[in-house]
């Protein structure tokens, strides 16, 4: 139990350090969690460039793997659902076309200091 809320502290704080660093990249959060069944997306923004479906992955050193690399092919997918999800339900109220994005966040936490690595299109749906 006292684990996996750990794991969900170091979660939650690797979202908050990315949202800071993409609101200085300029963005703007639209949403942070969203859920839609089983399906989740950590962060919506959006930037000059389109809207964003970023995955965050966080880890604390030492780590076996870098945290990027656990966007597997199957997270991928769900993530492609969510988004879908999300501009059938929420679309309407965003401006005009867009492109979509799908990025990656990976945070190394290391004795109270952050790494942010950010993978801007990371991947493309369907490739």
């Amino acid at each position: 139990m006292a684990y996996s809320r750990h794991i969900r502290e170091i979660g939650r704080g690797g979202e908050d350090i990315s949202c800071r660093y993409l609101v200085g990249r300029g963005h703007v959060i639209l949403d942070r969690n969203w859920r839609s069944g089983h399906l989740e997306i950590d962060i919506v923004s959006l930037d000059k460039d389109g809207i964003h479906f970023v995955e965050v992955k966080s880890r604390r050193v030492p780590m076996e793997v870098q945290p990027q690399e656990s966007v597997t092919r199957r997270k991928q997918k769900k993530l492609c659902e969510a988004a879908g999800l999300y501009l059938g339900r929420k679309g309407r109220m965003l401006s005009g076309e867009m492109e979509c994005h799908f990025d990656i966040i990976a945070v190394i936490l290391d004795n109270g200091t952050a790494e942010v690595n950010y993978f801007p299109d990371a991947f493309i749906p369907g490739i």
